[in-house]
C-alpha cells in the first residue's frame, strides 16, 4: 500500500477576520501527482503558502504531518530545509542574469581561492538541466528564452535542492499547447523518478492527462478527494464540485445579430520597437456590429503585438497601414486617442498594465473614464463610488466593497474590473488578449455572458486567446496569424482546430495566393 508523504489537518486561516480556509483537509500519497482545484478564490493558494512556510506556523490554525512528523515551518527556508518547494505562478527568476546564476540564486556555491568557482557552477547547472530535459546553454540569459523553458528552470531550482514534494501552481497558465505538454511530460517524469507532486490548475483536460488524484476545494473547504482512473471522474463532475451546480455547457449560447461594419484594419505594418525588423506585415481584418471575432496563432505570432500596436500604437514602430470605423479613417496614434474613438484594449498581463493593485476597485474601474465623471479638473468622488458599485453589481465583482483593494481579489474577479473599466469608457470595440487566463471555469463562463452581452448590444469584440476551444465557442469568425501575417478568415461553420493550426503554421514564403 502507498504510504502517506503529507497530510494537512483541520487548516484554518483568515485575513482580517474573513474565513478564507475552513477546515481544510489533505492528504497527499508519496509519489503521486495530486491536483488541486477549485474556483478563484477557492482557498488553493493560500493552502499551499501555509504548507510552504509563505505563511508561518501561528498565523493559521491546524496540523502539518509530513513524512510521519508533525511540522511547523516559520519560512520558506525551513519548508526547503525538509524537501518542499513552491513554484508560484509568477516565476522567481532574474531576467538578467544566466540560467546558471538562476538555478543556484541564493545558495552555497563552490569555491576556489576565496572566489566563485564558474565553472563547476555551470558544471552543475548543466546536470540539472538535463535532469529537467532543457537543452540550452546555462550561459544563457534568463530574458532570452521562452515562458516554457523560463518555467522548466524554476523546477530545475527546486530540483537541484534535493526536493521530495513538489508544488507547481497553475504551471501551464501563460503557456501555448506545446510549451505545456513538454512540461507536463517532465511532471510525469520526476513522478516516475519519486519526485511527489502537488498541481494546482484551471484547466481541466490537463488533470485528467496528468494527475493520478484531485482534491477539489469550495469556498475555503475540501469538498471531495477522487481518483482521476476512475470513469466516474469527468469533467463535468470536477466542474460541478467546483461550482457547487451543474455548467450544461462551458460556453452560453447566443443568437449572433450581426451588422454592419464597424472596424477595419488595412494593410497594418509595425517593426520592432528598436530593430529593423517587421512584427506585424500587411494585416488587413475588419469586425462587425455585433459580432465577436477571434485572432488564434501560436506564441511569438504577433497577437499581441498586433493588438497593442492599433491601440494607440502601444507597441513597435508604426510603418504604414489605416484604420476605419464605421466607414470612416480615424487615427489612434495614442492611448488617449485610441480611447476617444472607443477603442479598448485589455491587456493579457492585468497585474503589470491592466490594473493598479495597490489601489481599490472603485479608483480601477473609473480609471479610464474619469473624464466622465469629472468637472474643471476635479473627479465627482460620489459619482465615482456610484459607477463602481453599479459594475461591482452589474458584474458579480466579489469584493467586500468597493474599497478593496484589488491586489487582494482573486484572478477571475481582477479580470472582472478590467472588464468593467474598459465598459465604463463606453468603448465600441472591444480587444481582449487572452480574457480568461488563469481563471476557473465558473469564472470563465460569467466573463463569456458578459461579452455576449456586449456584442447584443451591438458592440464589437476581438478575443485572442491561446485555447483553440475557447476562440471556437465565442467566436463568430476566426483569423489566424502566422510569424505576423493573416493567413486565414474562418466562418465558425468552417473551422475546427486541426485547420486553424494548419493555417496558424504558415511560414510566410509557403503563404497561399490569395
Amino acid at each position: 500500500m502507498t504510504s502517506t508523504i503529507l497530510e494537512m489537518r483541520d487548516i484554518n486561516k483568515d485575513f482580517s477576520g474573513v474565513k478564507v480556509l475552513k477546515h481544510v483537509n489533505l492528504d497527499v500519497r508519496a509519489g503521486e501527482i495530486h491536483a488541486i482545484c477549485g474556483e478563484n478564490g477557492a482557498g488553493k493558494s493560500t493552502l499551499m503558502k501555509v504548507l510552504s512556510g509563505v505563511y508561518p506556523h501561528g498565523d493559521y490554525q491546524g496540523q502539518i504531518i509530513f513524512d510521519g512528523e508533525e511540522v511547523e515551518f516559520g519560512s520558506i527556508k525551513d519548508s526547503e530545509a525538509k524537501g518542499i518547494a513552491i513554484i508560484h505562478q509568477e516565476l522567481a527568476l532574474v531576467p538578467y542574469l544566466s540560467i546558471a546564476e538562476n538555478l543556484f540564486l541564493g545558495a552555497d556555491k563552490p569555491k576556489r581561492g576565496g572566489l566563485i568557482d564558474w565553472n563547476a557552477v555551470n558544471s552543475q547547472a548543466e546536470a540539472v538541466l538535463a535532469r529537467v530535459g532543457l537543452r540550452e546553454n546555462v550561459t544563457t540569459r534568463i530574458n532570452q528564452i521562452g515562458v516554457g523553458k523560463q518555467q522548466m528552470v524554476e523546477i530545475g531550482k527546486a530540483m537541484a535542492k534535493d526536493t521530495r514534494l513538489l508544488i507547481l501552481d497553475e504551471p501551464t497558465a501563460a503557456l501555448n499547447d506545446n510549451d505545456s505538454e513538454v512540461l507536463l511530460d517532465l511532471v510525469r517524469g520526476l513522478r516516475d523518478s519519486g519526485v511527489t507532486i502537488i498541481i494546482i490548475s484551471h484547466k481541466l483536460n490537463e488533470l485528467a492527462a496528468v494527475a493520478d488524484r484531485t482534491t477539489v476545494l469550495r469556498d475555503g473547504q475540501t469538498i471531495q478527494t477522487l481518483d482521476m482512473a476512475d470513469p466516474t471522474t469527468t469533467q463535468n463532475k470536477l466542474i460541478s464540485l467546483m461550482v457547487g451546480r451543474e455548467l450544461s455547457q462551458r460556453y452560453p449560447e447566443r443568437v449572433s445579430h450581426i451588422g454592419s461594419e464597424l472596424l477595419r484594419v488595412e494593410n497594418w505594418t509595425v517593426l520592432h520597437p528598436t530593430q529593423d525588423r517587421v512584427i506585424i506585415k500587411d494585416a488587413s481584418f475588419n469586425v462587425r456590429h455585433g459580432e465577436v471575432i477571434g485572432i488564434a496563432g501560436l506564441m511569438g505570432a504577433g497577437r499581441t503585438e498586433l493588438a497593442m500596436s492599433l491601440f494607440g500604437r502601444s507597441y513597435g514602430r508604426y510603418q504604414s497601414g489605416r484604420i476605419y470605423k464605421d466607414g470612416v479613417e480615424i487615427q489612434t496614434r495614442t492611448v488617449k486617442e485610441a480611447i476617444g474613438h472607443g477603442i479598448a484594449y485589455a491587456t493579457e498581463d492585468r497585474k503589470v498594465y491592466g490594473l493598479n493593485l495597490i489601489d481599490d476597485v472603485r479608483h480601477n474601474i473609473a480609471m479610464a473614464g474619469k473624464a466622465k465623471i469629472s468637472k474643471s479638473g476635479f473627479v465627482n468622488r460620489n459619482e465615482e463610488l456610484a459607477v463602481a458599485e453599479k459594475y461591482r453589481a452589474q458584474m458579480n465583482i466579489r469584493a467586500n466593497s468597493v474599497m478593496q483593494i484589488v491586489g487582494s481579489l482573486s484572478g477571475g474577479n481582477q479580470q472582472k474590473v478590467v472588464l468593467a473599466k474598459w465598459l465604463f469608457t463606453d468603448a465600441d470595440v472591444l480587444i481582449l488578449d487572452e480574457p480568461t487566463r488563469g481563471i476557473d471555469v465558473g469564472a470563465k463562463f460569467e466573463i463569456y455572458t458578459l461579452i455576449n452581452s456586449m456584442v447584443d448590444a451591438g458592440k464589437a469584440v476581438i478575443i485572442i486567446s491561446s485555447e483553440l476551444e475557447e476562440v471556437l465557442g465565442m467566436c463568430d469568425r476566426i483569423y489566424t496569424l502566422a510569424y505576423g501575417r493573416i493567413t486565414g478568415d474562418f466562418p465558425i461553420a468552417e473551422a475546427n482546430q486541426e485547420r486553424l493550426m494548419e493555417y496558424m503554421t504558415i511560414e510566410p514564403a509557403k503563404e497561399p495566393v490569395k
